[in-house]
């Protein structure tokens, strides 16, 4: 009986979820798109902080991180690099995003889009081109949380009834309070994993050494696998150049549900708060990449490598420790899964349908939060449920689209000369590029596909630009007096905003 006391911690996670997501949308009107898309602009910085820092993390925090420790060693570091330069982009980029959206009514990082470049046809294909990230990144995570009610429950829990309790469980409080959900259940989330991954590298650390000194790990493989603490890894597959362009282009994609977190924020001046501590959270991955280093010697011949760190604490840790771990890795892939839920309703529902079927903001407002069901019904069950082998590829494309959506954003913010036609062009000739050097020619010169991608996309960008017309003096006035003059203050928008333009 003993044996269930850490399935029964983690099932027990799951209600707490949904009590805090359902009481989250209290005083809310969760009927539009303000209320339930962006949670009426009013989470103050200590929800945000955990709102976009557990969001940035997933299941990787405690299966990947720990399993790439065991198979590859240092070159899973590159997660906490990126994340922090990725905590640069919200700390500079954020407060502007939240300016725009105040000021001019935008929900979604592709209404910004349409509204800027005045081109609903670069928004819709926008919002379609970066969901193939999103969606791909929510079937993942909705796969690991499925994977982890299975080992706790010793299989009695199989992946296709854990697949549709975790949506079941993420769409009633989604559904009920929108952002707000995301928010304060990340909130709880983000503190649980912080915690409880701490936790867990100690305890394993004290297992393995006797002590809380991580040291005689490190002497033991610098004796023993030196491999293991240098590029390009044990394996051998990532090298100097493919290491770094993995990170920058990570650092440099923008997702839809990052935008969308920062539109939730009270002010600019609180998300800058907010931010600003992002890189001390993502520290939560060290202590797993530790467990996962201990695994190289005492889980020597374990068949699936993301499985090291549960097997550790199944093995020979408490059942309150195990039952944690195992709640804190749910939390994980649930806290990254439902943005990326919420933000693809959203802007399918602003983006793409409303401008196609000449939907009102009221019965847009109304029909967003109710696409989540054919979204998890008709998209993320099924394929979860299959477990593809190819849903790696599948977001690999997906963060290729992402990171290619760049020079777009740096015409929203920086460059009044860039055009739709230039972001059009640029993007789809990025893209393709991107997808060529994945599949076909993969990484030449060990650099990673999306940044040759880069290579086509930014000078198609700009050229294109250059020799098509801009948007209209009035567009441009508005975005770039509002870069300039718009201080991060609690007060909101200058008074002198004017009335929000239609997009």
């Amino acid at each position: 009986m003993m044996q269930y006391i850490p399935f029964v911690i983690t099932a027990a996670y799951l209600v707490v979820a949904v009590v805090i997501g359902v009481s989250a949308g209290r005083g809310h009107n969760m009927r539009t798109v303000e209320g339930w898309g962006v949670g009426s602009r009013s989470m103050g910085p200590v929800v945000v902080y955990l709102l976009v820092a557990a969001g940035g993390v997933s299941a990787y925090t405690f299966m990947g991180s720990p399993g790439w420790a065991h198979d590859k060693g240092v070159p899973a570091l590159y997660v906490v690099v990126y994340l922090a330069f990725m905590a640069l982009v919200a700390w500079y980029i954020g407060p502007k995003v939240w300016n725009f959206g105040r000021r001019f009514g935008h929900a979604t990082q592709s209404t910004t889009i349409t509204d800027r470049y005045e081109s609903p046809l670069l928004g819709g294909l926008t919002s379609l081109v970066v969901s193939v990230g999103g969606l791909a990144y929510a079937v993942l995570q909705t796969i690991g949380s499925a994977y982890i009610l299975n080992v706790m429950s010793f299989g009695l829990v199989p992946t296709w009834a854990g697949v549709l309790i975790t949506l079941a469980v993420i769409s009633i409080y989604l559904f009920r309070s929108g952002l707000r959900a995301i928010g304060f259940t990340n909130a709880f989330q983000g503190a649980l994993m912080f915690v409880v991954a701490w936790m867990v590298g100690l305890w394993a650390m004290n297992w393995f050494t006797g002590g809380f000194d991580a040291t005689p790990i490190f002497e033991r493989l610098q004796q023993e696998a030196p491999e293991f603490l240098t590029l390009p890894g044990a394996l051998g597959d990532m090298n100097y150049a493919f290491w770094t362009t993995s990170i920058l282009i990570s650092f440099f994609s923008i997702w839809q549900s990052h935008w969308v977190s920062w539109m939730g924020a009270k002010s600019a001046r609180s998300l800058k708060q907010a931010t600003t501590y992002l890189p001390l959270y993502y520290l939560v991955l060290i202590p797993m990449i530790i467990v996962g280093f201990i695994g190289v010697f005492e889980y020597t011949d374990i068949a699936a490598s993301d499985q090291v760190a549960i097997q550790m604490a199944v093995d020979n840790m408490p059942v309150i420790i195990a039952g944690l771990l195992g709640a804190g890795t749910l939390a994980a892939s649930m806290s990254s899964s439902e943005p990326n839920i919420h933000a693809t309703a959203l802007t399918y529902s602003k983006d793409i349908l409303q401008p196609v079927f000449k939907l009102s903001d009221e019965r847009t407002g109304r029909l967003t939060r109710w696409l989540i069901f054919p979204i998890m019904g008709l998209i993320i069950a099924p394929i979860s449920i299959m477990e593809p082998a190819s849903l790696v590829y599948i977001l690999l494309i997906g963060y290729g689209f992402t990171g290619q959506a760049f020079p777009i954003m740096v015409g929203i913010f920086f460059w009044p000369r860039a055009t739709k036609t230039g972001a059009l062009i640029g993007l789809a000739a990025g893209s393709i590029v991107t997808i060529l050097f994945s599949f076909v020619f993969a990484h030449p010169l060990g650099i990673h596909a999306g940044i040759w991608g880069f290579a086509v996309n930014i000078p198609c960008f700009i050229v294109f630009s250059l020799l098509t017309k801009p948007a209209s003096q009035e567009t441009l006035a508005r975005y770039f007096t509002t870069s300039r003059k718009t201080k991060t203050t609690d007060a909101g928008p200058a008074a002198d905003a004017g009335p929000a333009p239609t997009a």
